[in-house]
């Protein structure tokens, strides 16, 4: 189910068409084999409005899950930005010869992470995931050498500033890495499919050509897209901008 989320326009078609087809299959199969009586519509109307709170609950849970996670991966880029930046001014704590090469490394390094953002293809990410490790190993065996050749309380800070550039790449990785389970999507598909049932099989009309049968699907299916751009880091309409990142790039010059 993951490729289909990383795609909401797709993820909303499939969701649109499994919901209309739910509440149009409700009237064909179950009203025709046994319609409503009255004796039984008010049991049935306590069972959909509970059933819809259920799906109602389950969608803004969702949607707050998908928030927190786009607002940690905003985070995470603002604070790589910091640690790049910082290390960048600390590369003056080193000797002269490796202060350039640490800055020039830094630089490197900052393209590849703002390539990490703006890049989709899954082949050029696994370059830029190379490349981006084969910068941080050269860039800690440059603060490394540092340290073992000037071991001093200074040249300490050079080293915790590289340490901070390396794990807040690590954590932006896990923080798009972290998304909504596969099996709370698929638990509100059932409930949402099994709602659109029951609004169909509860509609007053029994013709599957009313407009108003679709509004229901509609409505769920473009909250549900909504919630799946949201969680997908690359694949839908809202992406984290990696803005603090391009303001140090052009700070930095060429």
């Amino acid at each position: 189910m993951q490729p289909l989320l990383s795609h909401p326009a797709f993820f909303f078609v499939a969701c649109f068409a499994l919901m209309s087809l739910g509440g149009c299959g409700s009237i064909f199969l179950l009203r025709r084999q046994k319609k409503l009586d009255n004796d039984v519509l008010e049991d049935f109307g306590i069972v959909q409005a509970a059933t819809l709170t259920l799906l109602a609950l389950l969608i803004g849970f969702s949607f707050s899950m998908a928030v927190s996670r786009y607002d940690q991966r905003k985070n995470y880029e603002e604070e790589e930005a910091n640690a790049i930046g910082t290390e960048f001014l600390r590369a003056d704590l080193a000797q002269e010869g490796n202060a350039g090469n640490i800055r020039q490394l830094l630089k490197d390094y900052l393209d590849q992470r703002l390539a990490f953002y703006q890049t989709s293809a899954p082949k050029e990410l696994e370059k830029i995931s190379a490349r981006t490790g084969e910068l941080e190993t050269k860039l800690w065996q440059s603060v490394l050498t540092e340290a073992k050749s000037n071991p001093t309380p200074v040249v300490a800070l050079l080293v915790s500033g590289m340490n901070d550039v390396i794990n807040t790449q690590g954590y932006t990785q896990a923080a798009w890495w972290n998304r909504i389970p596969t099996s709370a999507w698929a638990l509100m598909m059932v409930i949402s499919l099994f709602s659109s049932m029951l609004v169909g099989y509860g509609a007053r009309s029994n013709s599957a050509k009313s407009a108003y049968l679709f509004i229901f699907p509609l409505m769920i299916s473009l909250s549900m897209a909504l919630i799946a751009d949201i969680d997908s880091p690359r694949g839908g309409l809202i992406r984290v901008a990696p803005q603090n990142l391009i303001s140090l790039h052009n700070s930095l010059g060429p």
